[in-house]
Protein backbone atom coordinates (compact mmCIF):
# COMPACT_ATOMS: atom_id res chain seq x y z
CA UNK A 1 0.00 0.00 0.00
CA UNK A 2 3.00 2.20 1.12
CA UNK A 3 4.63 1.80 -2.59
CA UNK A 4 1.51 2.69 -4.44
CA UNK A 5 0.99 5.52 -1.95
CA UNK A 6 4.51 6.50 -2.99
CA UNK A 7 4.00 5.64 -6.89
CA UNK A 8 1.33 7.66 -6.82
CA UNK A 9 2.80 10.42 -5.70
CA UNK A 10 6.10 10.47 -7.92
CA UNK A 11 3.54 10.37 -10.94
CA UNK A 12 1.76 13.56 -9.61
CA UNK A 13 4.77 15.55 -8.71
CA UNK A 14 6.54 14.39 -12.22
CA UNK A 15 2.99 15.80 -13.72
CA UNK A 16 3.08 18.95 -11.94
CA UNK A 17 6.96 19.12 -12.86
CA UNK A 18 5.80 18.48 -16.90
CA UNK A 19 3.63 20.79 -16.84
CA UNK A 20 5.27 23.63 -15.24
CA UNK A 21 8.16 23.04 -17.94
CA UNK A 22 5.48 23.09 -21.06
CA UNK A 23 3.63 25.87 -18.78
CA UNK A 24 7.16 28.13 -18.96
CA UNK A 25 7.49 26.79 -22.74
CA UNK A 26 3.85 28.12 -23.87
CA UNK A 27 4.29 31.80 -22.27
CA UNK A 28 8.10 32.17 -23.28
CA UNK A 29 6.52 31.61 -26.94
CA UNK A 30 2.98 33.73 -26.56
CA UNK A 31 4.92 36.66 -24.75
CA UNK A 32 8.05 37.26 -27.61
CA UNK A 33 7.67 40.08 -29.07
CA UNK A 34 8.44 40.57 -32.58
CA UNK A 35 9.66 43.78 -33.50
CA UNK A 36 7.31 45.45 -36.46
CA UNK A 37 8.12 45.96 -39.40
CA UNK A 38 9.72 49.37 -40.60
CA UNK A 39 8.08 51.01 -43.48
CA UNK A 40 10.37 54.31 -44.28
CA UNK A 41 12.93 54.40 -46.92
CA UNK A 42 14.54 57.15 -44.95
CA UNK A 43 18.65 56.66 -45.24
CA UNK A 44 18.77 59.42 -42.74
CA UNK A 45 18.56 56.71 -39.39
CA UNK A 46 22.10 56.09 -40.33
CA UNK A 47 22.80 59.48 -39.30
CA UNK A 48 25.91 59.89 -36.50
CA UNK A 49 25.32 62.26 -33.60
CA UNK A 50 27.29 65.47 -34.14
CA UNK A 51 27.95 68.52 -31.31
CA UNK A 52 27.69 71.92 -33.07
CA UNK A 53 28.17 73.51 -30.14
CA UNK A 54 29.28 72.29 -26.86
CA UNK A 55 26.16 70.78 -25.21
CA UNK A 56 24.27 70.76 -28.32
CA UNK A 57 24.31 67.31 -29.91
CA UNK A 58 22.30 66.76 -33.10
CA UNK A 59 21.17 63.54 -35.36
CA UNK A 60 20.29 66.11 -39.14
CA UNK A 61 17.56 68.36 -37.67
CA UNK A 62 16.99 66.82 -34.29
CA UNK A 63 18.48 68.20 -31.52
CA UNK A 64 19.05 67.59 -27.41
CA UNK A 65 20.30 69.74 -24.62
CA UNK A 66 20.49 70.14 -21.08
CA UNK A 67 19.03 73.29 -19.63
CA UNK A 68 20.83 75.36 -16.86
CA UNK A 69 17.29 74.31 -15.15
CA UNK A 70 18.28 71.03 -14.93
CA UNK A 71 15.90 69.75 -17.04
CA UNK A 72 17.10 67.98 -20.02
CA UNK A 73 15.52 69.21 -23.94
CA UNK A 74 14.60 67.26 -27.08
CA UNK A 75 13.21 67.84 -30.59
CA UNK A 76 12.71 64.87 -32.57
CA UNK A 77 11.03 65.00 -36.02
CA UNK A 78 9.95 63.04 -39.10
CA UNK A 79 8.26 59.24 -39.63
CA UNK A 80 8.07 57.16 -36.22
CA UNK A 81 10.84 54.95 -36.32
CA UNK A 82 13.20 57.71 -37.67
CA UNK A 83 12.11 60.17 -34.91
CA UNK A 84 12.46 56.74 -32.69
CA UNK A 85 16.11 56.10 -33.70
CA UNK A 86 17.03 59.73 -33.51
CA UNK A 87 15.79 59.82 -29.97
CA UNK A 88 17.97 57.31 -28.72
CA UNK A 89 20.76 58.00 -30.49
CA UNK A 90 20.74 61.39 -28.84
CA UNK A 91 19.33 60.52 -25.16
CA UNK A 92 21.06 56.80 -25.09
CA UNK A 93 22.54 57.33 -21.65
CA UNK A 94 19.40 58.98 -20.24
CA UNK A 95 17.55 55.28 -21.89
CA UNK A 96 20.05 53.12 -20.43
CA UNK A 97 20.36 55.06 -17.12
CA UNK A 98 16.56 54.75 -16.98
CA UNK A 99 16.07 51.64 -17.10
CA UNK A 100 19.02 51.11 -14.40
CA UNK A 101 17.25 52.43 -12.10
CA UNK A 102 13.92 50.93 -13.11
CA UNK A 103 15.69 46.95 -12.44
CA UNK A 104 17.15 48.11 -9.07
CA UNK A 105 13.91 49.39 -8.06
CA UNK A 106 12.46 46.00 -8.44
CA UNK A 107 15.36 44.34 -6.66
CA UNK A 108 14.52 46.13 -4.13
CA UNK A 109 10.87 45.45 -4.63
CA UNK A 110 11.86 41.64 -4.80
CA UNK A 111 15.27 40.18 -3.77
CA UNK A 112 14.38 36.60 -4.12
CA UNK A 113 15.93 35.37 -7.62
CA UNK A 114 13.53 32.51 -7.99
CA UNK A 115 10.74 35.38 -7.43
CA UNK A 116 11.85 37.67 -9.70
CA UNK A 117 11.92 34.32 -12.30
CA UNK A 118 8.59 34.13 -11.81
CA UNK A 119 7.54 37.74 -11.78
CA UNK A 120 9.11 37.48 -15.67
CA UNK A 121 6.54 35.24 -16.45
CA UNK A 122 4.14 36.31 -15.12
CA UNK A 123 4.54 39.85 -16.75
CA UNK A 124 5.19 37.88 -19.75
CA UNK A 125 1.81 36.16 -19.50
CA UNK A 126 0.12 38.91 -18.83
CA UNK A 127 1.68 41.39 -21.74
CA UNK A 128 1.21 38.59 -24.21
CA UNK A 129 -1.16 40.95 -26.38
CA UNK A 130 0.16 43.77 -25.80
CA UNK A 131 1.53 44.30 -29.53
CA UNK A 132 -1.73 43.60 -30.33
CA UNK A 133 -3.73 47.09 -28.51
CA UNK A 134 -0.53 49.46 -30.10
CA UNK A 135 -0.76 51.24 -33.22
CA UNK A 136 2.27 50.04 -35.84
CA UNK A 137 3.21 53.89 -35.55
CA UNK A 138 4.26 53.49 -32.10
CA UNK A 139 5.43 49.88 -32.01
CA UNK A 140 8.03 51.76 -35.29
CA UNK A 141 8.79 54.71 -32.43
CA UNK A 142 9.37 52.26 -29.59
CA UNK A 143 11.84 50.37 -31.50
CA UNK A 144 13.75 52.83 -32.81
CA UNK A 145 14.26 54.09 -29.05
CA UNK A 146 14.91 50.64 -28.53
CA UNK A 147 17.92 50.26 -30.59
CA UNK A 148 20.02 52.15 -27.94
CA UNK A 149 19.04 50.00 -24.85
CA UNK A 150 21.51 48.11 -22.64
CA UNK A 151 21.94 44.86 -23.57
CA UNK A 152 22.80 43.84 -19.53
CA UNK A 153 19.11 42.99 -19.87
CA UNK A 154 18.72 40.75 -22.22
CA UNK A 155 17.93 37.58 -19.86
CA UNK A 156 15.03 39.82 -18.92
CA UNK A 157 13.91 39.86 -22.82
CA UNK A 158 15.49 41.50 -25.65
CA UNK A 159 15.01 45.45 -26.13
CA UNK A 160 12.48 46.37 -27.79
CA UNK A 161 10.16 43.83 -25.85
CA UNK A 162 11.38 45.48 -22.64
CA UNK A 163 11.19 49.17 -23.53
CA UNK A 164 7.96 47.73 -25.06
CA UNK A 165 6.18 46.29 -21.59
CA UNK A 166 8.08 49.57 -19.64
CA UNK A 167 5.28 51.58 -21.35
CA UNK A 168 2.83 49.36 -19.50
CA UNK A 169 4.25 49.61 -16.17
CA UNK A 170 2.55 53.25 -15.14
CA UNK A 171 -0.25 51.13 -15.72
CA UNK A 172 -0.03 48.64 -13.22
CA UNK A 173 1.71 51.07 -10.51
CA UNK A 174 -1.86 52.72 -11.36
CA UNK A 175 -3.71 49.52 -10.44
CA UNK A 176 -1.68 49.05 -7.24
CA UNK A 177 -2.44 52.53 -5.67
CA UNK A 178 -3.09 51.20 -2.86
CA UNK A 179 0.85 51.41 -2.49
CA UNK A 180 0.68 55.30 -2.09
CA UNK A 181 2.55 55.14 -5.89
CA UNK A 182 0.23 57.39 -7.35
CA UNK A 183 -2.17 60.16 -6.19
CA UNK A 184 -2.08 63.13 -8.84
CA UNK A 185 -4.15 66.31 -8.52
CA UNK A 186 -5.25 68.58 -11.70
CA UNK A 187 -7.32 71.35 -12.29
CA UNK A 188 -8.64 73.67 -14.70
CA UNK A 189 -10.03 77.21 -14.33
CA UNK A 190 -11.22 79.51 -17.39
CA UNK A 191 -14.06 82.19 -18.16
CA UNK A 192 -15.06 84.47 -15.36
CA UNK A 193 -12.80 82.03 -13.15
CA UNK A 194 -9.37 83.31 -14.45
CA UNK A 195 -8.28 86.45 -14.01
CA UNK A 196 -7.84 87.35 -17.89
CA UNK A 197 -10.81 84.98 -18.63
CA UNK A 198 -8.17 82.53 -20.00
CA UNK A 199 -7.74 78.95 -19.68
CA UNK A 200 -5.51 77.88 -17.13
CA UNK A 201 -4.29 74.07 -16.24
CA UNK A 202 -2.38 72.49 -13.18
CA UNK A 203 -1.36 69.47 -12.13
CA UNK A 204 1.14 67.55 -9.89
CA UNK A 205 2.25 64.42 -11.38
CA UNK A 206 2.61 62.12 -8.33
CA UNK A 207 3.73 58.94 -9.15
CA UNK A 208 7.32 57.97 -7.34
CA UNK A 209 9.04 54.91 -7.88
CA UNK A 210 12.13 56.51 -5.89
CA UNK A 211 14.20 59.93 -5.86
CA UNK A 212 16.69 58.41 -8.54
CA UNK A 213 13.45 58.29 -11.05
CA UNK A 214 12.89 61.38 -11.21
CA UNK A 215 15.86 62.43 -11.78
CA UNK A 216 16.51 63.33 -15.00
CA UNK A 217 13.09 64.76 -16.68
CA UNK A 218 13.28 65.17 -20.34
CA UNK A 219 11.07 68.08 -22.06
CA UNK A 220 10.47 66.41 -25.70
CA UNK A 221 9.07 68.61 -28.31
CA UNK A 222 7.95 66.55 -31.33
CA UNK A 223 7.34 67.26 -34.71
CA UNK A 224 5.54 63.92 -36.00
CA UNK A 225 5.13 63.53 -40.25
CA UNK A 226 1.64 62.68 -39.31
CA UNK A 227 -0.34 64.74 -37.02
CA UNK A 228 0.18 67.72 -34.29
CA UNK A 229 3.12 68.80 -33.29
CA UNK A 230 3.41 68.84 -29.78
CA UNK A 231 5.02 68.83 -25.77
CA UNK A 232 5.23 66.73 -22.93
CA UNK A 233 7.28 65.95 -20.01
CA UNK A 234 8.97 62.36 -20.08
CA UNK A 235 12.40 60.59 -19.34
CA UNK A 236 14.91 58.73 -21.32
CA UNK A 237 13.11 55.24 -23.48
CA UNK A 238 9.61 56.78 -22.55
CA UNK A 239 7.47 57.95 -26.07
CA UNK A 240 3.82 57.77 -23.99
CA UNK A 241 2.50 60.72 -22.84
CA UNK A 242 2.31 61.78 -19.15
CA UNK A 243 1.36 65.38 -19.25
CA UNK A 244 1.32 67.45 -22.45
CA UNK A 245 0.45 70.39 -25.07
CA UNK A 246 -0.20 70.14 -28.96
CA UNK A 247 0.34 73.06 -31.27
CA UNK A 248 -3.06 73.17 -31.18
CA UNK A 249 -3.44 74.32 -27.63
CA UNK A 250 -4.86 71.43 -26.61
CA UNK A 251 -3.73 69.85 -23.56
CA UNK A 252 -3.46 66.42 -22.01
CA UNK A 253 -2.98 65.27 -18.26
CA UNK A 254 -3.88 61.89 -16.61
CA UNK A 255 -5.19 60.84 -13.32
CA UNK A 256 -5.52 57.58 -11.59
CA UNK A 257 -9.03 55.97 -10.45
CA UNK A 258 -9.20 53.20 -8.36
CA UNK A 259 -8.92 50.05 -10.74
CA UNK A 260 -9.91 46.02 -10.48
CA UNK A 261 -5.99 44.01 -10.52
CA UNK A 262 -5.49 43.71 -14.53
CA UNK A 263 -5.89 40.01 -16.04
CA UNK A 264 -4.25 41.44 -19.50
CA UNK A 265 -3.26 44.25 -21.06
CA UNK A 266 -4.52 46.33 -23.42
CA UNK A 267 -3.55 49.62 -25.23
CA UNK A 268 -1.48 51.70 -21.84
CA UNK A 269 -2.79 55.11 -20.97
CA UNK A 270 0.31 56.90 -21.81
CA UNK A 271 -0.12 55.75 -25.49
CA UNK A 272 -3.67 56.59 -25.51
CA UNK A 273 -2.86 59.94 -24.00
CA UNK A 274 -0.06 60.23 -26.97
CA UNK A 275 -2.66 59.60 -29.60
CA UNK A 276 -5.27 62.12 -28.15
CA UNK A 277 -2.05 64.75 -28.07
CA UNK A 278 -0.54 63.75 -31.98
CA UNK A 279 -4.26 63.64 -33.53
CA UNK A 280 -6.89 66.28 -31.64
CA UNK A 281 -7.31 69.62 -32.04
CA UNK A 282 -10.87 69.75 -29.35
CA UNK A 283 -12.15 68.13 -27.05
CA UNK A 284 -14.86 65.83 -29.69
CA UNK A 285 -11.49 64.62 -31.76
CA UNK A 286 -9.99 63.64 -28.20
CA UNK A 287 -13.50 61.72 -27.13
CA UNK A 288 -12.88 59.68 -30.55
CA UNK A 289 -9.49 58.64 -30.16
CA UNK A 290 -10.25 57.85 -26.48
CA UNK A 291 -13.91 56.06 -27.37
CA UNK A 292 -11.90 54.04 -30.02
CA UNK A 293 -9.10 52.52 -27.38
CA UNK A 294 -9.49 49.65 -24.55
CA UNK A 295 -7.73 49.98 -21.35
CA UNK A 296 -6.90 47.80 -19.13
CA UNK A 297 -7.03 50.37 -16.01
CA UNK A 298 -9.31 53.03 -14.95
CA UNK A 299 -7.78 56.57 -15.82
CA UNK A 300 -9.30 60.24 -16.19
CA UNK A 301 -8.13 62.75 -18.95
CA UNK A 302 -8.07 66.05 -18.18
CA UNK A 303 -8.25 67.62 -21.64
CA UNK A 304 -7.92 71.01 -21.81
CA UNK A 305 -9.18 72.69 -25.04
CA UNK A 306 -8.22 76.25 -26.89
CA UNK A 307 -10.63 75.81 -29.56
CA UNK A 308 -13.49 75.11 -26.93
CA UNK A 309 -12.34 77.57 -24.47
CA UNK A 310 -12.35 75.03 -21.62
CA UNK A 311 -11.58 71.75 -20.08
CA UNK A 312 -13.22 68.36 -19.53
CA UNK A 313 -12.64 64.93 -17.85
CA UNK A 314 -12.71 61.94 -20.51
CA UNK A 315 -12.99 59.19 -17.42
CA UNK A 316 -12.47 55.21 -18.93
CA UNK A 317 -12.42 51.96 -17.67
CA UNK A 318 -11.83 48.78 -19.33
CA UNK A 319 -15.52 48.60 -19.32
CA UNK A 320 -17.38 52.29 -19.93
CA UNK A 321 -16.23 55.51 -20.66
CA UNK A 322 -17.59 58.78 -18.82
CA UNK A 323 -17.36 62.54 -20.07
CA UNK A 324 -17.63 64.77 -17.22
CA UNK A 325 -18.09 68.33 -17.71
CA UNK A 326 -18.06 71.27 -15.27
CA UNK A 327 -21.27 73.14 -14.10
CA UNK A 328 -19.29 76.29 -13.83
CA UNK A 329 -15.57 77.59 -15.44
CA UNK A 330 -13.77 75.55 -13.52
CA UNK A 331 -13.20 71.77 -13.11
CA UNK A 332 -11.27 69.41 -11.03
CA UNK A 333 -9.97 66.32 -10.99
CA UNK A 334 -8.29 63.91 -7.95
CA UNK A 335 -8.31 59.79 -8.08
CA UNK A 336 -12.13 59.03 -8.19
CA UNK A 337 -14.73 59.36 -10.92
CA UNK A 338 -17.15 62.00 -11.36
CA UNK A 339 -19.15 60.55 -14.15
CA UNK A 340 -22.45 59.66 -13.85
CA UNK A 341 -21.92 56.01 -14.80
CA UNK A 342 -18.58 55.54 -13.64
CA UNK A 343 -18.51 57.88 -10.55
CA UNK A 344 -21.66 55.57 -9.14
CA UNK A 345 -19.95 51.90 -9.21
CA UNK A 346 -19.24 50.11 -6.56
CA UNK A 347 -15.65 50.01 -7.20
CA UNK A 348 -15.85 54.05 -7.21
CA UNK A 349 -17.98 54.86 -4.05
CA UNK A 350 -15.78 52.47 -1.92
CA UNK A 351 -12.51 54.48 -3.04
CA UNK A 352 -14.03 57.49 -2.39
CA UNK A 353 -14.87 56.68 1.23
CA UNK A 354 -11.36 54.95 1.79
CA UNK A 355 -9.22 57.15 -0.20
CA UNK A 356 -7.16 60.54 0.29
CA UNK A 357 -8.44 61.29 -3.34
CA UNK A 358 -12.00 63.22 -2.01
CA UNK A 359 -10.05 65.31 0.66
CA UNK A 360 -7.56 66.78 -2.19
CA UNK A 361 -10.70 67.57 -4.32
CA UNK A 362 -12.16 69.49 -1.61
CA UNK A 363 -8.72 71.01 -0.48
CA UNK A 364 -8.77 72.42 -4.40
CA UNK A 365 -12.38 73.76 -4.66
CA UNK A 366 -11.62 75.43 -1.21
CA UNK A 367 -8.17 77.07 -2.32
CA UNK A 368 -9.98 78.49 -5.31
CA UNK A 369 -12.75 79.50 -3.74
CA UNK A 370 -10.27 81.34 -0.88
CA UNK A 371 -8.23 82.95 -4.03
CA UNK A 372 -10.48 84.44 -6.64
CA UNK A 373 -10.12 84.79 -9.71
CA UNK A 374 -6.90 82.22 -10.85
CA UNK A 375 -3.48 83.28 -12.21
CA UNK A 376 -0.40 81.18 -13.35
CA UNK A 377 1.24 82.40 -9.84
CA UNK A 378 -1.71 81.39 -7.95
CA UNK A 379 -1.79 78.04 -10.00
CA UNK A 380 1.87 77.10 -8.94
CA UNK A 381 0.75 78.51 -4.94
CA UNK A 382 -2.19 75.61 -4.91
CA UNK A 383 0.20 72.67 -6.99
CA UNK A 384 2.67 73.44 -3.53
CA UNK A 385 0.57 73.10 -0.76
CA UNK A 386 1.16 71.19 1.58
CA UNK A 387 -1.72 72.24 4.09
CA UNK A 388 -5.27 70.16 5.02
CA UNK A 389 -8.22 71.81 5.45
CA UNK A 390 -8.96 74.91 6.66
CA UNK A 391 -4.96 75.51 6.25
CA UNK A 392 -4.70 72.35 9.26
CA UNK A 393 -0.88 71.00 9.68
CA UNK A 394 -1.17 67.23 8.42
CA UNK A 395 2.15 66.75 8.11
CA UNK A 396 4.81 66.78 5.41
CA UNK A 397 4.30 64.19 2.91
CA UNK A 398 0.62 63.42 3.70
CA UNK A 399 -1.35 61.80 1.08
CA UNK A 400 -4.43 63.84 1.60
CA UNK A 401 -2.73 67.12 0.59
CA UNK A 402 -1.97 68.67 -2.97
CA UNK A 403 2.18 68.70 -2.70
CA UNK A 404 2.91 65.29 -1.17
CA UNK A 405 6.33 66.12 -1.67
CA UNK A 406 7.02 63.31 -4.02
CA UNK A 407 5.81 64.51 -7.30
CA UNK A 408 7.66 63.45 -10.41
CA UNK A 409 6.81 67.14 -11.98
CA UNK A 410 4.43 69.95 -11.43
CA UNK A 411 2.95 71.71 -14.94
CA UNK A 412 0.65 74.85 -15.87
CA UNK A 413 -0.84 75.39 -19.46
CA UNK A 414 -1.83 78.28 -20.65
CA UNK A 415 -3.11 76.51 -24.54
CA UNK A 416 -5.08 79.80 -25.88
CA UNK A 417 -0.66 81.43 -25.35
CA UNK A 418 0.51 77.85 -26.14
CA UNK A 419 2.88 78.68 -22.89
CA UNK A 420 3.79 75.75 -20.49
CA UNK A 421 5.47 76.00 -16.95
CA UNK A 422 7.75 73.10 -15.61
CA UNK A 423 8.86 72.39 -11.99
CA UNK A 424 12.50 71.89 -11.43
CA UNK A 425 14.01 70.10 -8.77
CA UNK A 426 13.46 69.13 -5.92
CA UNK A 427 9.67 67.87 -6.84
CA UNK A 428 7.31 70.97 -7.42
CA UNK A 429 9.35 73.05 -5.41
CA UNK A 430 12.15 74.62 -8.02
CA UNK A 431 11.46 77.68 -10.19
CA UNK A 432 8.81 77.12 -12.61
CA UNK A 433 10.67 77.78 -15.98
CA UNK A 434 8.53 78.45 -19.06
CA UNK A 435 8.62 77.91 -22.72
CA UNK A 436 6.32 79.00 -25.75
CA UNK A 437 5.70 76.41 -28.13
CA UNK A 438 5.15 78.86 -30.92
CA UNK A 439 9.01 79.97 -30.40
CA UNK A 440 10.50 76.65 -29.65
CA UNK A 441 8.75 74.87 -32.95
CA UNK A 442 10.35 77.97 -35.25
CA UNK A 443 13.83 77.28 -34.13
CA UNK A 444 16.80 76.04 -35.80
CA UNK A 445 19.00 74.84 -33.17
CA UNK A 446 22.99 75.83 -34.33
CA UNK A 447 24.37 76.92 -30.94
CA UNK A 448 23.61 75.36 -27.18
CA UNK A 449 21.19 78.45 -26.02
CA UNK A 450 18.67 78.51 -23.49
CA UNK A 451 15.21 78.38 -24.80
CA UNK A 452 12.75 79.04 -22.02
CA UNK A 453 11.55 82.48 -21.71
CA UNK A 454 13.20 84.06 -18.64
CA UNK A 455 11.15 86.54 -17.90
CA UNK A 456 8.04 85.09 -17.15
CA UNK A 457 9.74 82.44 -14.51
CA UNK A 458 8.37 81.93 -11.45
CA UNK A 459 10.68 81.51 -8.47
CA UNK A 460 11.38 78.70 -6.06
CA UNK A 461 9.36 77.86 -3.34
CA UNK A 462 10.52 79.47 -0.12
CA UNK A 463 9.76 76.66 2.15
CA UNK A 464 13.18 75.01 0.58
CA UNK A 465 14.72 77.33 2.87
CA UNK A 466 13.13 76.64 5.88
CA UNK A 467 14.09 74.03 8.95
CA UNK A 468 11.37 71.88 8.04
CA UNK A 469 12.02 71.32 4.82
CA UNK A 470 16.07 70.19 6.01
CA UNK A 471 14.31 67.32 8.62
CA UNK A 472 11.89 66.28 5.79
CA UNK A 473 14.95 65.58 4.57
CA UNK A 474 15.66 62.87 6.69
CA UNK A 475 12.34 62.13 7.14
CA UNK A 476 11.74 61.16 3.40
CA UNK A 477 14.06 57.76 3.08
CA UNK A 478 11.81 55.79 5.31
CA UNK A 479 8.77 56.86 4.22
CA UNK A 480 8.11 54.52 1.28
CA UNK A 481 7.87 49.98 1.68
CA UNK A 482 10.25 49.65 -1.30
CA UNK A 483 13.04 51.48 0.11
CA UNK A 484 13.58 49.78 3.62
CA UNK A 485 16.25 51.40 6.10
CA UNK A 486 16.73 48.83 9.39
CA UNK A 487 18.35 52.32 10.91
CA UNK A 488 15.63 53.71 11.80
CA UNK A 489 15.25 55.29 15.22
CA UNK A 490 11.57 55.82 16.49
CA UNK A 491 12.33 58.86 18.18
CA UNK A 492 13.74 60.73 15.17
CA UNK A 493 11.52 59.54 12.51
CA UNK A 494 8.49 61.49 14.54
CA UNK A 495 10.72 64.26 15.39
CA UNK A 496 11.56 65.11 11.90
CA UNK A 497 8.10 65.24 10.61
CA UNK A 498 5.84 66.13 14.40
CA UNK A 499 2.55 66.25 12.60
CA UNK A 500 2.78 63.54 10.62
CA UNK A 501 0.49 60.62 11.33
CA UNK A 502 2.85 58.29 8.86
CA UNK A 503 5.53 59.40 11.09
CA UNK A 504 4.25 57.91 14.31
CA UNK A 505 3.30 54.59 11.84
CA UNK A 506 6.41 54.15 11.40
CA UNK A 507 7.40 54.44 14.41
CA UNK A 508 4.77 52.07 15.88
CA UNK A 509 5.67 49.53 13.45
CA UNK A 510 9.18 49.26 14.10
CA UNK A 511 8.74 48.64 17.77
CA UNK A 512 5.98 46.01 16.76
CA UNK A 513 8.02 44.22 14.18
CA UNK A 514 10.90 44.01 17.62
CA UNK A 515 8.21 43.17 19.92
CA UNK A 516 8.77 45.90 21.98
CA UNK A 517 5.21 46.41 22.93
CA UNK A 518 5.06 49.11 25.35
CA UNK A 519 7.04 51.36 23.00
CA UNK A 520 4.46 50.76 19.97
CA UNK A 521 1.53 51.53 21.92
CA UNK A 522 2.00 55.29 22.38
CA UNK A 523 3.52 55.73 18.61
CA UNK A 524 0.10 53.92 17.48
CA UNK A 525 -2.40 56.45 20.00
CA UNK A 526 -0.56 59.63 18.47
CA UNK A 527 -0.58 58.56 15.01
CA UNK A 528 -4.56 57.79 15.25
CA UNK A 529 -4.78 61.33 16.68
CA UNK A 530 -3.58 63.16 13.41
CA UNK A 531 -4.86 63.34 9.94
CA UNK A 532 -5.01 59.85 8.65
CA UNK A 533 -4.71 59.38 4.92
CA UNK A 534 -6.65 56.34 4.40
CA UNK A 535 -9.12 53.74 6.02
CA UNK A 536 -6.61 50.84 5.59
CA UNK A 537 -3.68 52.88 7.03
CA UNK A 538 -5.71 53.90 9.74
CA UNK A 539 -7.37 49.88 10.50
CA UNK A 540 -3.63 48.64 10.06
CA UNK A 541 -2.28 50.52 13.39
CA UNK A 542 -5.86 50.39 15.11
CA UNK A 543 -4.72 46.59 14.48
CA UNK A 544 -1.62 46.60 15.65
CA UNK A 545 -2.25 48.53 18.70
CA UNK A 546 -5.01 46.42 20.18
CA UNK A 547 -2.38 43.22 19.34
CA UNK A 548 0.38 45.26 21.34
CA UNK A 549 -1.92 45.83 24.36
CA UNK A 550 -2.82 42.04 24.56
CA UNK A 551 0.54 41.34 24.50
CA UNK A 552 1.02 43.04 27.68
CA UNK A 553 -1.41 41.38 29.24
Amino acid sequence: MLKKIIKILAWFFGFLVLLLIVLVIYVRIVSVTTPPEITTTNTDVDALVTEPDSGLYKVKNNWFRKSESGLYELYVEGEPYERGVANGKLTRDLVQYQEQVFTDQIHRLVPSNFYLGMLKYMVGWFNRDLTDNISEEYKQEIYGVSQVASHNFDDIAQPYQRILNYHAAHDIGHALQNMSLVGCTSFATWGDQSEDSTLIVGRNFDFYVGDEFARDKIIAFYNPAKGRKFMMVTFGGMTGVLSGMNDAGLTVTINAAKSEIPTASATPVSLVAREILQYATDIEEAKAIASKRKMFVAESFLIGSAKDGKAVLIEKSPEAMDVYEATGNRIVSTNHFQGETLGNTQLNRDHVKTSASPYRYKRVEELLNAQGPNTIAKTAKILRNQKGLLGEDIGLGNEKAINQLVAHHGIIFQPEKRLVWISTAPWQLGKFVCYDLNKVFARNMTVNEEIIEQDRTLPADSFLLTSAYTQYLKFSPYRFPFNPRHDLVPDSVVKWNPQSYHAYMLAGDFCYDHQAWQQAIPFYEEGLKKEVATVQEREHMQRNLEHAKASLK
